[in-house]
C-alpha cells in the first residue's frame, strides 16, 4: 500500500526543519530550524543585555548588529519612553544586568537622535543616570553624533539640539562641583566609539550651562582655561588633589599623598603605578572595578604575592559582597578577571610585548568566590531543577566578547551559570550536556569555575527537544527546566514545544521552563503562548533571581 503523506502530519511530532501545524508565528533560524519569533521588547531587552559584539556561530558581527539596530529603532518609533525606561533599568540596576554599558548608552542615543518630543524629554533625565562616567558620556556623544549628526566638508558635525544641551549640561550640575571636578580630572581626555578626542571642554563649548554657584563657576573656567591652577585649586578640592599628584617624581611621594592627602589613584603619573610600594598603599584604596583589572599588573611587579599583605587585603576587598554590590561588579566582570588573571599572560597592545605572572592561587581562589557572590544574595528555590547546557558546534564556534575582552564561548560561559544555579540549588539541580544526544554533564556545585576553560562540547548538531525527551523517558521529576542555549536548533523529530508538551503529560503537568539566550539571535526554543515558559537573557546578572521567581 502506498504511504499517505498526510500520515506525517502531526500536532505532537514535527521534524524540527517544518513548522509545528497551526503555528504561522514561527520562523526560520539560521540553522535551519522552525522556532518562535521573540516579540519586539524582548529582542530590545536582548539587545541591551547581550549586545553583538563578535556575532554568533551562523550571523557574522555586521549582520547581527544590523538586524538588532533596526529592532531598536522600531521599537523607538513605537514607544520611545518606554526604551529610554528600559534601558535605564538594566543600566542601573543592582548587581547590574549588563555585563557592559555600552548597548544602553547607544540606545539611549538613538532615543535623541530618532526619538520624540516625550522620548528626547525621557532621555534627558535619563543621561546622568546612564553615562555616570566621563567614558560613558563620550560613547554616548560619539553614538549619537553618527545618528544626529549632520555631514560636513570635515565629517560629521553634531547638531546639538536644545534639549541635548540640557542633558549635557545637566551632567556638569549634576552634584557637588567638587564630584564633578573629580570626574573631569579622572578623565578630562576620553574617546568616541569613533576614535575622536572628546573632553569636558568639548562639553562646555556645546552645552553653555549656567554655573548655580562660585565653585561651579570657577571649574567651568579652569576647564575652559580661564581660569589660573592656583585660583581653581584654592576654590576645589579634587583640583588641588588632581595637581599635587601630577608634581609627584618619586614612590615615597606617591605613597604619601595617596594615603595622607588622598589623592585618587587615577591621578598619579603612569610611572608611579609601575612601582610596588605604591600598589601596596593602593590595593585597599582603589575601586572594586580598578582591583579587577590591575590584579594581573599587581602580581607582575611583585606587590601581589603568597601570603603577602597585599595579598591578604585584596582577597578581603574582593570576598566582600556588600562591597562587590555598591561597586555594580557584574559577574561576567568577576569571570573576565579570572580569565585573565588565571592565563597568566596578556597583550593589550598587539605592538607592545606580552606581559606575563605567575597567578597567586589565594588570589584565584578568591576571584571563584567573587564571581558567586557578584549575583547578589538569592535563595534556593527548593525545588527540582533540570539545567541543559546546549553542547552543540555552534556553541564553542564564535567567543562572547565583553567590553572587547573574551570570555570565553557560549557553551564555557552557559556552564559557569549552570555551576552557579547548582550552588544556589545546593543539590537541588541535575546538569546535562544537549546536541543531538544527551550526555553526561561535568557540572557540580563542587566544580571550580577555572576547569571550565579546558572543558569542550560535544558537537555536532542541536536537538533542544532532547532535555525533555530525556526527562520523559527517565521519569526524571522536574519542577523546573534552564535551557541555556543558543536557540539554533534543527536536528529533532519534534520539535521542543511538542518534547515539553509530552513531559507534562506523562510527568508534571506543572513543569516550567526558562529559556536563557547566549546571544541576540531574535529568536527562541519557548512557546511565546506558554505561560510556564520564560525567555530570558543568558548573560543576565538577574538570572539566578528570575529563575528563582519563576519555579517558585
Amino acid at each position: 500500500m502506498a504511504r499517505d503523506p498526510l500520515a506525517a502530519v502531526s500536532a505532537f511530532t514535527t521534524p524540527q526543519n517544518r513548522r509545528m501545524p497551526g503555528r504561522s508565528d514561527q520562523v526560520r533560524n539560521s540553522g535551519g530550524g522552525h522556532v518562535f519569533a521573540k516579540d519586539l521588547w524582548t529582542r530590545v531587552e536582548d539587545f541591551l543585555i547581550l549586545g553583538t559584539t563578535g556575532g554568533t556561530y551562523y550571523v557574522g558581527e555586521d549582520r547581527l548588529t544590523a538586524e538588532n539596530v533596526a529592532v531598536l529603532f522600531e521599537a523607538i518609533a513605537q514607544d520611545g519612553p518606554r526604551v529610554v525606561a528600559m534601558l535605564t533599568e538594566i543600566s542601573t540596576a543592582r548587581p547590574p544586568r549588563a555585563p557592559k554599558n555600552r548597548p544602553a548608552l547607544f540606545a539611549l542615543a538613538a532615543c535623541y537622535a530618532r526619538g520624540d518630543a516625550d522620548t528626547r524629554q525621557a532621555a534627558t533625565a535619563a543621561l546622568t543616570k546612564v553615562a555616570r562616567t566621563t567614558d560613558h558620556l563620550a560613547q554616548f556623544f560619539g553614538h549619537y553624533k553618527n545618528q544626529g549628526g549632520k555631514p560636513t566638508s570635515r565629517g560629521v558635525a553634531p547638531v546639538a539640539g536644545r534639549s541635548l544641551r540640557t542633558a549635557l549640561g545637566s551632567w556638569l550640575l549634576q552634584g557637588t562641583p567638587d564630584d564633578v571636578a573629580f570626574r573631569a580630572c579622572k578623565a578630562a581626555q576620553r574617546r568616541t566609539p569613533q576614535g575622536e578626542s572628546f573632553s569636558m571642554r568639548d562639553v562646555l563649548r556645546i552645552a553653555h550651562p549656567v554655573a548655580d554657584s562660585k565653585e561651579r563657576a570657577t571649574l567651568f573656567g579652569w576647564i575652559a582655561g580661564n581660569v589660573s591652577d592656583d585660583e581653581a585649586r584654592d576654590e576645589l578640592p579634587a583640583i588641588d588633589r588632581f595637581l599635587t599628584a601630577k608634581a609627584v617624581t618619586t614612590a615615597e611621594q606617591a605613597v604619601r599623598v595617596v594615603t595622607e592627602a588622598g589623592v585618587p589613584w587615577e591621578f598619579l603619573p603612569d610611572a608611579m603605578l609601575r612601582e610596588p610600594v605604591v600598589w601596596d598603599a593602593l590595593v585597599g584604596t582603589v575601586g572594586m572595578t580598578a582591583l579587577l583589572r590591575n590584579l594581573a599588573r599587581m602580581t607582575r611587579i611583585g606587590t601581589l604575592g603568597p601570603r603577602s599583605g597585599a595579598t591578604r587585603r585584596a582577597v578581603a576587598r574582593l570576598t566582600d559582597a556588600g562591597a562587590l554590590l555598591r561597586a555594580r561588579i557584574h559577574p561576567m566582570d568577576a569571570w573576565l578577571a579570572m580569565r585573565v588573571y588565571a592565563s597568566g599572560h596578556s597583550r593589550p597592545d598587539a605592538r607592545a610585548k606580552e606581559h606575563r605572572w605567575e597567578p597567586v592561587p589565594a588570589i584565584l581562589d578568591a576571584l571563584e568566590e567573587t564571581y558567586e557572590l557578584s549575583f547578589g544574595g538569592v535563595e534556593p528555590t527548593g525545588k527540582r531543577l533540570l539545567v541543559a547546557v546546549d553542547s552543540s558546534g555552534s556553541m564553542q564556534y564564535q567567543p562572547v566578547i565583553v567590553g572587547g575582552s573574551r570570555i570565553g564561548t557560549p557553551y564555557e560561559v552557559a556552564n559557569a551559570m549552570a555551576v552557579m544555579l547548582c550552588r544556589l540549588e545546593r543539590g537541588g539541580a541535575h546538569v546535562i550536556d544537549v546536541d543531538t544526544a544527551v550526555h553526561r554533564s561535568r557540572v557540580t556545585r563542587r566544580t571550580n569555575l577555572r576547569e571550565i576553560v579546558s572543558w569542550r562540547p560535544s558537537g555536532g548538531g542541536t536537538n533542544l527537544a532532547l532535555p525533555f525527551d530525556w526527562a520523559r523517558r527517565k521519569g526524571f521529576e522536574a519542577d523546573g527546566v534552564v535551557v541555556l542555549t543558543d536557540n539554533e536548533t534543527w536536528a529533532g523529530d519534534s520539535h521542543p514545544a511538542q518534547a515539553l508538551d509530552a513531559y507534562r503529560a506523562a510527568v508534571n503537568p506543572d513543569a516550567r521552563v526558562v529559556v536563557a539566550a547566549m546571544t541576540a539571535a531574535g529568536h527562541t526554543i519557548g512557546d511565546p503562548r506558554d505561560a510556564g515558559v520564560l525567555n530570558v537573557a543568558g548573560l543576565d546578572a538577574s538570572l539566578p533571581l528570575v529563575v528563582n521567581g519563576f519555579f517558585r
